[in-house]
């Protein structure tokens, strides 16, 4: 017997110790790769896991570990395939990577490929659980009893993944109070949602031993259920759409605030997405109530791979778990409105003085004709600054985009500024920019000033014209036009002697963001020009 022989028929014990030791299934296969690779002295291990559906999903890998749970292979397709289809293995001396029949990793060019052998995962009962693929890039001549030894050693793997699936299951059902605790231990821990439902799911799934968990929220403004979290990897089941709560087995469970088990989906009318379920090998279900003082906030949904019965502990034990993480959902959402109201706070602290040293300017300016015109400048810097607000509650907690606020500041300014007998088109131009509250307040107070100066001194003669608004956006830099066709600037004009104080705010504001400002007259239009740089965030 050969040394390759002897090793792959001592193999055994040592998988058998490493599977005594692992924690999940995951990190077994994991493992079985690693250590095969070596003894093989071969250049990669693969291990692909047969879904419901009889395509190959890769489980465990040497040669491509970031593609684990993503890449997938059509029933029949490549060299793994027909050997799972046929249930036979293929041992390839050479030239493997040039067969029309091999299947390449998308992005990888495997034609180095040389001598592979495939092997079937069969237990002594039951179908193929999948495929061993270990590939060498050189010629690889199999010996009958390298070929028997493989054989064998992959029944024996077989055979061990059933083995710890099945303790797996039994621990879950003798020790559930075990599960549960280790659970909810670490998702009391996060002060934030989108984390605690994601290791919700992904805990439940390990500890409890199913093959997919999720989680629903209740969107009460459309009575809806909407997908929030989920441990499957597959992208078809991570967009699955929102459940009205008038259907499903989940709308069910909120309407009626119990607990509902299915025994088999797939024979479940009144179950969405048959299809998607078959696909993933999901049997039966139990769907459990995310409830906060009687009142439900959500559902956690979990699957098995085999018709079962859930046992009382385990019900149990969900439901408690159920309700620790809608406990946890709360605290969370209370840390974050208080965060919110911290910030809320400072930003009007900050836009109050800001205000404050608007109205320090206008006191040192002393050409108001009369007390109404002073204050309805400081109303209409005020109002530009509230308008970057309302923005901000309507779309994003910490950007804004010019182009509406530009929109905004038109819209207010052609009905509060324009006067009776003038007639003024305004037109706004240019694509959406995001920028954050600080740099947001301070363009709106920008475009504020340049529009009321093009109304006020465009059009203190004429009586008719275009204001234009453009918004841009090159490399680094934002750039801002506001246009004007009425009155021309006074021949001769000098920012430096004849600016007045909404020039000088604008000077001030881009100064401080560290742009430029130019105001000029080009081809028949009262032409002013702000460029500054992009903050990314605050």
């Amino acid at each position: 017997m050969n040394g390759l022989a002897q090793r792959l028929l001592e193999a055994p014990y040592a998988l058998a110790s490493l599977a005594a030791k692992a924690s999940s299934e995951e990190e077994l296969l994991n493992e079985i790769v690693a250590s095969l690779r070596e003894l093989c002295e071969a250049e990669t291990c693969d291990i692909l896991m047969r879904a419901r559906s009889g395509a190959l999903v890769l489980q465990a890998s040497t040669h491509v570990p970031e593609y684990t749970g993503r890449l997938r292979l059509g029933k029949g397709i490549g060299l793994t395939g027909q050997a799972l289809l046929n249930d036979e293995a293929l041992f390839i001396e050479e030239n493997a990577g040039r067969m029309p029949q091999f299947a390449n990793y998308p992005g990888f060019d495997d034609q180095e490929s040389e001598g592979m052998a495939i092997l079937p995962l069969h237990p002594g009962k039951g179908s193929a659980l999948g495929v061993l693929v270990v590939r060498r890039n050189t010629r690889w001549s199999f010996t009958e009893e390298e070929k028997r030894a493989f054989r064998r050693l992959a029944r024996f793997l077989a055979d061990s993944l059933i083995a710890m699936r099945r303790a797996q299951e039994l621990g879950v059902r003798a020790n559930p109070l075990g599960a549960l605790s280790e659970v909810s231990k670490t998702i009391s821990s996060s002060p934030y949602v989108e984390e605690i439902l994601q290791l919700l799911v992904n805990l439940t799934a390990q500890q409890f031993n199913y093959r997919v968990c999720t989680v629903r929220l209740l969107d009460e403004t459309r009575n809806e259920l909407v997908l929030r979290a989920t441990q499957s990897s597959v992208r078809a089941y991570q967009r699955k759409r929102a459940i009205k709560l008038g259907e499903s087995i989940a709308g069910r469970v909120i309407r009626e605030n119990r607990v509902v088990i299915v025994r088999d989906v797939g024979e479940e009318e009144e179950y969405i997405g048959h299809d998607l379920a078959a696909e993933q090998g999901l049997r039966s279900m139990i769907c459990v109530p995310l409830t906060l003082q009687n009142r439900p906030v959500g559902v956690m949904t979990c699957y098995t791979d085999a018709v079962r019965e859930f046992e009382d502990d385990e019900i149990k034990a969900l439901e408690t778990l159920a309700k620790q993480a809608a406990v946890s959902i709360e605290h969370a959402k209370l840390q974050v409105r208080t965060t919110l109201m911290q910030e809320m706070h400072h930003r009007v602290k900050n836009n109050l003085q800001q205000v404050a040293s608007l109205l320090r300017l206008q006191m040192r300016q002393s050409n108001y004709k009369t007390l109404e015109e002073a204050l309805n400048d400081c109303l209409a810097r005020i109002l530009a600054i509230a308008s970057v607000h309302d923005l901000l509650s309507r779309e994003d907690l910490d950007f804004v985009d010019v182009r509406s606020i530009a929109e905004t500041l038109v819209q207010h300014q052609q009905s509060s500024l324009v006067l009776p007998d003038r007639k003024i088109a305004f037109q706004v131009e240019g694509e959406s920019i995001w920028l954050n509250t600080t740099q947001g307040t301070q363009i709106a107070l920008v475009l504020n000033e340049l529009v009321m100066n093009a109304v006020e001194h465009g059009f203190a003669q004429a009586v008719s014209g275009r204001i234009r608004v453009w918004i841009e956006a090159e490399g680094g830099e934002v750039g801002l036009r506001v246009a004007n066709d009425g009155d021309p600037l006074p021949e001769g004009f000098d920012m430096g002697t004849q600016s007045h104080l909404g020039l000088q705010i604008v000077e001030n504001l881009v100064r401080a963001i560290g742009g430029r400002f130019t105001l000029a007259s080009e081809e028949g239009w009262t032409l002013a020009r702000v460029r500054f740089p992009r903050v990314g965030g605050e």
